[in-house]
């Protein structure tokens, strides 16, 4: 799908994928932290995350190999290519000291990646399992759009699943169900008329 979506994907998206930069900027790593984009894409948020925290290391790892090759160029270009390095993987199963050689993440974070992922509650699972004690995971994505007029949200529901994207509804409560099982805390945000979800799980409970 994305073979020829990569060239235009930034250009298209950067008009509805709303919240993305707050919740880069919420990352907050620690200085010399690990910070891990899942559904990494084009590098777009990872290039804008090294910007905004330079002494960071960064990762990202997607499952489309089309898309890391466009992000590899990106990234080859950019001043802060020596702290991004990237994998394909996927993101169900992906293990840290394989793919990059540390043992875990100060901050994960996902960008409208899980409503293009049929499992991503298994994504949602797999990321909080592989941060640290104090790190945190971060997710944006579709919100459930229910303060939205019924014409607009069903027109927007109908254009997002041309490309294959579903709005995870119940987001919230595997958000939460997520962090008990893992035992860490849990926050959740609905951004305006619901269009957004941005969501956190964050360190052990002590």
């Amino acid at each position: 799908m994305y073979r020829h979506q990569r060239y235009i994907y930034d250009i298209t998206r950067r008009y509805y994928l709303i919240g993305r930069d707050q919740m880069i900027a919420d990352l907050n790593p620690p200085a010399g932290g690990s910070v891990l984009e899942i559904g990494c894409g084009t590098a777009r948020n990872l290039l804008h995350a090294a910007r905004r925290y330079p002494t960071s290391r960064f990762y990202g790892l997607d499952v489309s190999e089309e898309m890391l090759k466009t992000a590899r160029a990106s990234i080859s270009r950019s001043p802060h290519r020596d702290i991004i390095t990237l994998a394909q993987a996927d993101a169900t199963n992906f293990s840290p000291s394989a793919l990059f050689n540390i043992e875990s993440f100060d901050r994960i974070f996902i960008s409208y990646a899980l409503s293009m992922i049929p499992p991503w509650q298994a994504v949602v699972d797999r990321a909080a399992s592989q941060l640290a004690v104090n790190g945190e995971l971060h997710i944006v994505d579709f919100g459930t759009m229910a303060s939205m007029p019924a014409l607009g949200r069903n027109a927007m529901r109908a254009w997002l699943t041309k490309f294959s994207v579903t709005p995870r509804l119940d987001l919230e409560q595997v958000v939460y169900e997520t962090a008990a099982r893992q035992g860490r805390r849990a926050s959740f945000q609905h951004g305006r008329l619901d269009y957004a979800a941005l969501a956190r799980i964050g360190a052990k409970v002590s």
